[in-house]
């Protein structure tokens, strides 16, 4: 099972890195140490529900669209998990993914975060 504070870093990180941002730029806007950040970011520490709200203003991200992300990585990472577990008993198997035609899997649609200039 995913642990959510460490989706949540990994999706900070993806969020800041998208906009080409160093660590020190998003800890001095959303007024948050730098090793605090850093923690948050690799997972290690749980960060309250302010200090994300300041470090998606410094992202200039809604916090809809953080859990918007952190949720879409999350359902992923079950399925995959749920799948795994079901693949291991008897007549289940591949049988749970269905593919359009033309090769095209059909599942969730993904919505990509826009990506902001540095």
């Amino acid at each position: 099972m995913p642990v959510l504070r460490q989706v949540v870093g990994e999706t900070l990180r993806g969020l800041r890195l998208r906009q080409r941002r160093t660590l020190r730029e998003v800890s001095s806007s959303a007024r948050v140490s730098l090793g605090y950040l850093s923690e948050v970011e690799r997972g290690q520490k749980e960060p309250s529900s302010e200090l994300l709200a300041a470090i998606c203003g410094a992202l200039d991200v809604e916090l809809s669209e953080l859990f918007w992300e952190v949720s879409t990585t999350l359902r992923r990472e079950e399925k995959l998990l749920a799948g795994g577990r079901m693949a291991a008993m008897p007549g289940t198997g591949s049988a749970r993914i269905s593919v359009a035609p033309g090769g095209e899997t059909i599942g969730p649609k993904v919505r990509a975060l826009p990506t902001v200039a540095a």
